[in-house]
């Protein structure tokens, strides 16, 4: 798969998280079948601010760090955001992360090839 294919995968899958949940950068791996590429999907992420769309302030990492943050315009808008959907965050941190998180595991990977450019 291109790298380009890979994004698109990526998108799709945080496209799909609900507001007032956050998803990690290893959990869309493992659900594309690559569980060695959280790192790539920091990539995808880091790449997808142009995409009004997709809602990476809703993407941490496995500890709910918010990695991200500094992606975005603005001191603490990824904070902010994740705030305004009722996500609680302290010290750049979400807590209670085991209540917010979602898994895309349930994604079947027919819905995912039916949305990806090809």
């Amino acid at each position: 798969m291109s790298q380009d294919g890979f994004f698109a995968q990526v998108y799709e899958i945080v496209r799909q998280i609900p507001a007032g949940r956050v998803c990690t950068y290893g959990l869309i791996a493992r659900c594309l079948g690559a569980p060695q590429s959280a790192r790539m999907v920091g990539w995808a992420m880091n790449a997808s601010h142009q995409l009004a769309d997709v809602p990476a302030h809703r993407v941490v990492n496995r500890q709910g760090l918010l990695t991200g943050q500094h992606h975005f315009p603005g001191h603490g808008l990824m904070q902010k955001m994740l705030e305004s959907e009722g996500v609680r965050v302290v010290a750049n941190k979400v807590q209670d992360l085991d209540q917010v998180l979602w898994d895309p595991k349930g994604l079947s990977e027919i819905s995912l090839k039916d949305h990806t450019p090809g």
